[in-house]
């Protein structure tokens, strides 16, 4: 198996067949809790509100690029469009036993996700294979740059792994921005308060101009801080130029050293 890095996060492959597991599978369980199961309710009870919907072609592949505050990010920007978002998820999640596991499978499935391994270092070179092949398809692949959500409600600086899969897939970028889903699912939390979230779709940014530049990482820089910026601008949060995930370890560490 080989670990593609896909926005700071691993998304395991078979590296003969380019299967990726747990993709293309459980379309009509996706359908099922959009449509049926989870969609409806949710809808009924958050009211959530869409800007910019036609922003998002309806046919042919394209990039998902949004901020992450909560888990619940990736049900509610699913729900503002009529496509499918294929996501990344923790293997974890896919590897339960027993019923649990079984129930967990089946949810993460069908509402679109692809297991991620989290537990590797650096993606080999050839990588975001996962990602490659749900766009070559014709979809949509949600990605969140930041790689983690973000602990603060601040915008962090973004991985270059949606400006690499960009180029590799020749596909444009929908910058997207969720707004108050950190208040209805924050961090540590399983649910907070029902409010409204806000769904926003900007225009979509086209990096052909770099075509063949995948390689060069000031062009993958430039290209990451481009869709963080149209981000931030959508979601109107204060920008951070510092990784989350070192953001959280400075904070865990100032904390102890005050403890």
């Amino acid at each position: 198996m080989a670990d593609q890095d896909l926005g700071g996060e691993l998304i395991r492959v078979d590296p003969v067949s380019e299967n990726i597991e747990g993709a293309g599978g459980g379309r009509s369980l996706y359908w099922l809790f959009k449509n049926v199961l989870l969609g409806p309710g949710l809808k009924r009870v958050f009211r959530p509100i869409v800007e910019g919907a036609e922003n998002v072609p309806s046919h042919g592949p394209a990039i998902i690029a949004s901020n992450h505050l909560s888990i619940a990010d990736w049900l509610f920007t699913p729900l503002a469009i009529r496509r499918r978002i294929t996501y990344v998820a923790k293997s974890d999640y896919f590897t339960g036993t027993g019923l649990r596991g079984m129930l967990q499978r089946r949810f993460f499935a069908g509402t679109g996700q692809v297991p991620i391994d989290r537990s590797g270092g650096k993606a080999s070179e050839g990588a975001l294979k996962a990602g490659l092949r749900v766009l070559r398809r014709g979809e949509l692949f949600g990605i969140f740059p930041e790689g983690t959500r973000s602990h603060d409600g601040k915008l962090y600086k973004g991985r270059t792994g949606v400006a690499r899969l960009a180029l590799e897939a020749q596909v444009p970028v929908i910058p997207t921005a969720v707004i108050n889903t950190d208040i209805i699912a924050p961090v540590n939390k399983h649910f907070g308060k029902v409010v409204t979230p806000i769904v926003k779709f900007g225009e979509p940014l086209d990096f052909s101009r770099y075509q063949g530049m995948q390689d060069d990482r000031f062009i993958l820089r430039s290209i990451t801080d481009e869709v963080m910026y149209a981000i931030m601008e959508l979601s109107g949060q204060e920008y951070v130029d510092l990784y989350a995930t070192v953001a959280k370890e400075r904070g865990r560490s100032e904390a102890a050293g005050t403890a």
